[in-house]
């Protein structure tokens, strides 16, 4: 079963075409959208949110028509854009009354548990937090509504090698434990080796391919040169493919 599905999914900006992306996104898997800077990634996601008025697409998130179904499938997703934080002045627990009241599944003694787990403390502000522990505080807010897909931006980026190491441990524990599925955009190869089962890479606004890992590494077996032995890696087909103009 396909948790998301994303058809002809497009948008249109006076120097940026996003164009007929596609891809599905299995239930209780990681999806990693690749992409260099610029190259489309929060666009995709803020227009299959409804953040941004896409020109065309269909999108469908628990088998569900989401733009028909807008209400009820925010209240099963926990979305955290990287970098972006408002009421950074404010207290986390005056952020965390605010979003509560817009979720019907919210329970307290989860965020309780995540709070601990993350090593979180209410009383801090959200500016005195580290840009890795704002992740962690995000997803403490995501999974307190029992969310079944996170949807995530850049996650990872600006963090030291440590914290994203963390973050990407939790994931790879939430997909295993909670029976949650992953989007996260990232221009950090290493992250997908970590931990994607599937990758989705985006070019220039259009779509390279959406595959399984094993099946997205092999379909870039034509770049390799005679020089070349064993698998390339996802940093090299990134490297090579942004260098050339290679079809698939």
């Amino acid at each position: 079963m396909n948790i998301l599905s994303v058809k002809n999914l497009s948008k249109t900006y006076p120097n940026f075409v996003l164009d007929n992306i596609s891809f599905d996104l299995p239930q209780s898997k990681i999806m990693g959208l690749i992409g260099v800077n610029g190259a489309g990634k929060t666009t995709t996601l803020k227009s299959m949110l409804n953040l941004v008025n896409p020109d065309s697409g269909r999108i469908e998130m628990f088998g569900k028509t989401f733009i028909e179904n807008e209400e009820s499938c925010k209240q099963e997703i926990g979305v955290v854009f990287g970098g972006t934080y408002f009421f950074n002045h404010k207290k986390l627990k005056s952020i965390t009354a605010v979003t509560k009241r817009f979720y019907k599944n919210w329970d307290d003694k989860a965020y309780e548990k995540y709070m601990k787990a993350f090593s979180l403390t209410e009383d801090k502000r959200l500016k005195e937090l580290s840009s890795g522990m704002k992740v962690k505080y995000m997803l403490a807010l995501a999974l307190s509504h029992k969310a079944r897909l996170l949807i995530l931006d850049e996650p990872t980026s600006g963090l030291d090698p440590v914290s994203r190491d963390d973050i990407l441990g939790l994931l790879v524990n939430l997909v295993k434990t909670k029976d949650i599925s992953v989007l996260f955009s990232t221009h950090i190869t290493s992250d997908l080796e970590k931990c994607a089962d599937h990758i989705t890479y985006i070019k220039d606004g259009k779509l390279l391919i959406s595959a399984s890992k094993p099946e997205f590494i092999k379909s870039f077996d034509h770049l390799k040169e005679q020089k070349d032995k064993g698998d390339l890696t996802l940093e090299e087909i990134m490297i090579r493919t942004e260098r050339s103009n290679y079809d698939i």
